[in-house]
């Protein structure tokens, strides 16, 4: 047998099943994930780099009896270090680097028994809510190849709303995983700070502000992954509180009656589209079906001074990582190989002062206090995701020379999210919406800090109610 036609019928735990009752060999799903790369990557774009040889041989030397045994699975080109794999983080600068090691996330998900089979496009340095890098080229919405799949993840989401794989790695450091799943039409869960380990290069991603777990169909193979590769690595700076038990007995848990804040307004005054607000009035209408109270509240918020501070950060970040890219290649750090903005916004990052990021720290962690001081009163936040249904291709110019302009139009689509990775609260963007037109719409729920159980038990519920596993987008090869 070569392929498995019901392949895209299930999700990640259930072709793990078929594997363990030897229903189906994992040489069977890995053939059929590549099959569907090789039909449909050629319009979408969301595999930049294939690891279809290196996969054969993990099945081969036998895979571990963990909760994903056998199921194809794709790595984000950011970040995520696979040994002897390019990570060229979708920039130009960063081509031809090949690290030695597996990072530690990525070693407990092979150890889940997942077939890391390709590497996924991303934004260059992943600091665009849109996936149009100059290194690898646009990835498509297979909802509408005209409009963007999102950013940072947008292969990703990408792959997995095209049914190449039931779920694949993203990273989050202002809305990458929940931006993607909005406008694909998938779930996707930003965790808590350090929920999942960053090392062992890194203690944390963006000083705290990124976090990394997956995009996926299902809610439940949301939870059995961070089951799986959740929890401190020796050496870690510090942890997300243990949960109770584990995630994936949150799954159909009841979760009682829950205090649901609504915010359909921008903090910073953007507008936010019809179908956007539409979307989030009708999963609060849906929440109050299932007996949840739900009040509209919006958090008290300086986003002006939230952005400023997130915006030193990510500069301050970024600078390093590229300082340090050009420092290995033995060349002076003057631009060559990066996109126009992505050099701009670095140089921010090198005429900072050590004091300019001693002082957002501060603003930062305020974002954190405040929200705290919020959620004393509420279970939950329900938002839109963005502020925007998905962009048509080109919304942003990376090759343009107005980091303003860049910026203004960033905070306008995506007001919603980045205060989260400041607060390190899990938030999850939920695929509860499309327009009348096709395309998804996502609402998003914050908890607290360390609560990602009621984001699974709520999710579950809401899956339940309002399922949408069966709505895929109607392919072309």
């Amino acid at each position: 047998m070569t392929g498995f036609d019901d392949y895209e019928s299930y999700d990640g735990l259930g072709l793990a099943a078929l594997v363990r009752a030897k229903e189906v060999a994992p040489t069977d799903l890995l053939e059929t994930a590549i099959a569907r790369v090789e039909r449909h990557n050629p319009a979408l774009n969301a595999v930049v780099h294939k690891m279809y040889d290196d996969a054969r041989r993990d099945i081969a030397a036998g895979l571990p009896d963990g909760p994903f045994m056998g199921v194809p699975y794709m790595l984000k080109d950011l970040g995520a270090f696979a040994k002897g794999t390019p990570t060229t983080n979708g920039s130009r600068l960063f081509a031809g680097f090949v690290p030695d090691h597996d990072t530690e996330l990525i070693g407990r998900c092979r150890a889940a028994g997942l077939v890391i089979m390709a590497k996924t496009n991303t934004p260059e340095m992943g600091i665009s809510p849109a996936c149009e890098p100059v290194l690898h080229g646009t990835s498509r919405n297979p909802w509408n190849p005209a409009r963007s799949s999102g950013g940072s993840s947008g292969g990703a989401a990408a792959a997995v709303a095209a049914g190449m794989v039931p779920m694949a790695h993203g990273s989050d450091g202002g809305g990458s995983i929940r931006i993607p799943a909005a406008n694909c039409g998938l779930y996707g869960l930003k965790p808590t700070r350090a929920r999942n380990p960053a090392g062992p290069n890194l203690g944390e991603g963006w000083s705290g502000l990124s976090a990394a777990h997956a995009l996926t169909r299902s809610v439940r193979d949301s939870a059995a992954l961070l089951d799986a590769t959740s929890g401190p690595a020796p050496g870690d700076p510090y942890w997300a509180p243990p949960p109770e038990r584990p995630f994936l007995d949150e799954v159909g848990a009841d979760p009682g009656t829950l205090r649901i804040a609504l915010a359909t307004s921008a903090g910073n005054g953007a507008p936010v589209h019809p179908e956007c607000v539409r979307a989030a009035r009708d999963a609060a209408a849906l929440c109050a079906e299932l007996g949840h109270e739900v009040e509209e509240a919006l958090p008290v918020l300086d986003m002006e001074s939230a952005v400023r501070a997130m915006r030193t950060v990510w500069a301050a970040n970024l600078w390093a990582g590229i300082e340090a890219r050009y420092r290995a290649l033995g060349r002076e750090a003057d631009g060559q190989g990066l996109e126009t903005i992505t050099w701009l916004l670095a140089q921010e990052g090198r005429n900072l002062s050590a004091a300019d990021y001693a002082r957002a720290l501060p603003v930062i962690h305020g974002i954190g206090r405040s929200f705290a001081r919020f959620f004393e009163n509420y279970d939950l936040l329900l938002t839109p995701t963005l502020a925007q249904p998905p962009w048509r291709l080109g919304a942003v110019d990376m090759m343009g020379t107005d980091i303003e302009t860049y910026f203004e139009t960033l905070i306008a689509h995506m007001p919603f999210t980045a205060q989260f990775n400041a607060s390190g609260q899990p938030a999850v963007s939920l695929p509860l919406h499309w327009t009348q037109d096709g395309l998804p719409v996502g609402v998003q729920f914050v908890g607290r800090f360390g609560d990602e159980a009621t984001l699974f038990r709520l999710s579950a519920q809401l899956e339940a109610a309002r399922p949408w596993a069966g709505r895929r987008p109607i392919l072309e090869d």
